[in-house]
């Protein structure tokens, strides 16, 4: 690829210039064309890194406010506005595919169903649009679990506020409970959301008014008191080739892999249950994203399935666990060139070969208004700490938590003791880091 000069450039497009980046210093890992070329779908700084080592071909495909950061940066771009779907949205899959790309890989939650809509004129596979939207419709995703044969909780669509009322008592009539009885918790989620977002759990009726009309339509469950932790599994030609499960010490705010040898423990059983949902969602290649519950009774409970790189930085974890890159593990298995062999030799052997334990906090300030960052020395004095993305306070009044809302930026940990891990990550929730 040829390096373009600064001078070349107007003024502000050069001020995005990374000296560091491979595609500017010109040491971009040589491209094999024997192998495939990938569409990298959305934006992330450390996806683009990734394939700049790799050896495979790769074009980025984003909005277009990422197009002066990738002409500074020498960086294979093509502009798409992923919110819009109208008639031209066969045309970004008929130019990549004359762009003589192999694959689209969906980098986060709202790019999934493009990928599988591109990939299914890539690779010839109409299906393959179908089974994205399992991957985002959440209630459809139970739907197809269950005709799996996968166990879920109870769940219903709601479209407003009376059908949720509706769900919690009976629920609750399901668990008899009697009068005077605190009902039993249930859990509503955006259909098509990632992770948190727009998920909260309702303990009472009146907590139900909270609910903005705009969030309407919802997914409505259970609650499962249970073990909640994920997994992330890389799948080639049908079969797992590797497979991490990420523990949380509590949802929303921590997680550390590899897990704890308690939680690992569960990895037979895990295992049989990623297999199941392979076969249920006829999954080929790709990387996915579940959550689980195990509860008291040893039973486990499917919770949802992603079908791109989870949040809170788990690649970025268990990069620095085990020693390979996941962003280029996913272009591995996404790439239909890819051989068998070439794909074994790439990843190392779950738990055994991991270096340490990796973990991150995700932090929500504590006070209602604050004026500065302060780490606390209990944190930064750790010898687990390794650094963090913490920015100073745009505003003193720090606006309520919508549902279980977006932290404000990560913490991260590297140890050698799964224990102390976990109990450093719980620790962190009673810390101000805001003041």
């Amino acid at each position: 690829m040829s390096i373009s000069s600064e001078k070349q450039m107007p003024e502000a497009v050069a001020a995005w210039r990374d000296p560091e980046m491979d595609s500017v210093k010109g040491t971009e890992t040589p491209k094999d064309p024997n192998k495939g070329y990938i569409a990298l779908l959305g934006w992330s700084i450390n996806a683009i890194k990734a394939a700049q080592k790799f050896d495979r071909r790769y074009i980025v495909v984003a909005p277009e406010w990422a197009a002066d950061f990738c002409t500074a940066n020498n960086i294979p771009f093509i502009p798409w506005d992923f919110i819009r779907l109208n008639d031209r949205s066969m045309e970004i899959a008929e130019r990549l595919k004359e762009e003589g790309v192999d694959v689209a890989i969906p980098l986060f939650e709202e790019t999934v169903e493009w990928s599988g809509a591109i990939n299914s004129v890539l690779l010839d596979s109409p299906r393959m649009f179908g089974q994205s939207i399992l991957f985002r419709d959440k209630a459809l995703m139970k739907r197809r679990a269950q005709l799996g044969g996968i166990r879920v909780g109870i769940f219903e669509e709601a479209h407003e506020k009376e059908d949720i009322v509706r769900f919690m008592k009976r629920v609750n009539q399901t668990l008899l409970k009697l009068d005077g009885d605190p009902d039993d918790p249930i859990h509503v989620k955006a259909f098509d959301k990632a992770g948190c977002l727009g998920h909260r759990m309702i303990r009472t009726i009146e907590e139900i008014d909270n609910i903005p009309d705009e969030e309407y339509p919802l997914l409505m469950e259970s609650h499962l008191s249970g073990w909640e932790f994920a997994v992330e599994a890389w799948i080639h030609d049908g079969k797992i080739q590797f497979l991490n499960i990420s523990e949380y010490v509590t949802l929303g705010y921590s997680v550390f892999v590899p897990a704890t040898a308690e939680l690992e423990s569960w990895r037979n059983a895990i295992t049989k249950q990623i297999e199941l949902l392979i076969k249920t969602f006829d999954i080929q290649f790709g990387l996915i994203h579940p959550e689980y519950f195990v509860t008291a009774d040893g039973e486990m409970y499917f919770g949802e399935v992603a079908y791109r790189p989870p949040g809170f930085k788990a690649f970025e974890l268990i990069e620095k666990a085990y020693g390979f890159n996941a962003y280029q593990a996913s272009m591995l298995v996404f790439d239909p060139k890819s051989s068998k062999e070439e794909v074994a030799a790439f990843f190392p052997k779950e738990v055994v070969d991991a270096k340490g334990y990796a973990g991150c906090f995700g932090v929500y300030p504590r006070r209602r208004v604050v004026s500065k960052l302060e780490m606390p020395e209990e944190t930064i004095n750790h010898p687990y700490f390794e650094s963090h993305e913490l920015v100073a306070p745009a505003e003193e009044t720090v606006p309520d938590r919508s549902a279980f809302g977006t932290h404000w930026g990560l913490i991260f940990f590297f140890g050698d003791d799964p224990i102390k891990m976990r109990d450093l990550l719980k620790a962190q929730e009673d810390l101000d880091f805001y003041v």
